[in-house]
């Protein structure tokens, strides 16, 4: 299984909490969902603001591995505040959003996963098992630098058995490698590298290449919503 926990802290530079064309935490969307978030804790530390950042990403945005996309402007932070379900990506980028606007240094960070336990019917959508350009954040808080996905909400880990990922701000919060049945579930393959602004059009056309036919899908559907005879 590749290591990709231990990330010294000159990984994530100290500069890395203005707005980018991705993380445009300036948005009204971002400021209303973080407002939302931390209601309570105005003057609380900066680690108890990321662990409830954390949580609100992950439980107020579904996971929806259905809702990628292939549009690089729907991965703007203020579009996926708005959202009712996501999947690692956006969501990646909005918490990464979210920890900037109070201050908290961050990146989206990317790596090739496999999902040993992947539905058939995601599967045969996919052609492959392998996660490609699974989105995680890696933030700076104090002196101490964390990875963390808020990839998959409790609902959803509660229904299949597998074990809600728990940010403490103490550690690392990383996809579980086994379930809760003790079968083999996630298995880091390849780290991508961390970013201060996701480079989207390079990531979404070498998704299109790994997934044809999820692109082939999109490309209907987006066709389709922009008929006028369609849309009327």
């Amino acid at each position: 299984m590749l290591d990709v926990t231990g990330l010294p802290s000159s990984d994530v530079p100290e500069s890395w909490t203005g707005s980018t064309q991705y993380i445009d935490y300036e948005h009204r969307n971002i400021a209303s969902f973080v407002s939302n978030a931390l209601t309570g804790l105005e003057g609380a530390s900066s680690t108890k603001k990321a662990i409830r950042l954390f949580d609100a990403v992950r439980d107020d945005i579904r996971y929806d591995p259905y809702q990628l996309d292939f549009v690089a402007d729907n991965y703007q932070a203020s579009h996926v505040a708005a959202l009712d379900a996501a999947y690692c990506v956006p969501k990646a980028i909005l918490l990464t959003a979210c920890l900037r606007s109070v201050g908290i240094p961050a990146g989206v960070g990317f790596a090739d996963v496999k999902n040993h336990l992947n539905s058939p019917k995601l599967a045969d959508l996919m052609e492959t098992d392998m996660f490609c350009y699974h989105g995680y954040v890696a933030m700076k808080v104090g002196s101490q630098t964390f990875k963390v996905t808020p990839t998959f909400n409790k609902e959803l880990c509660d229904r299949f058995g597998v074990r809600a990922i728990e940010f403490d701000g103490t550690a690392d919060a990383l996809f579980h490698e086994y379930d809760a049945d003790k079968r083999k579930h996630m298995e880091y393959v390849k780290d991508r590298g961390i970013f201060e602004n996701p480079p989207m059009l390079d990531i979404l056309a070498d998704m299109a290449e790994v997934y044809p036919k999820m692109k082939s899908i999109c490309d209907a559907e987006l066709q389709l919503e922009e008929d006028p005879d369609f849309a009327a």
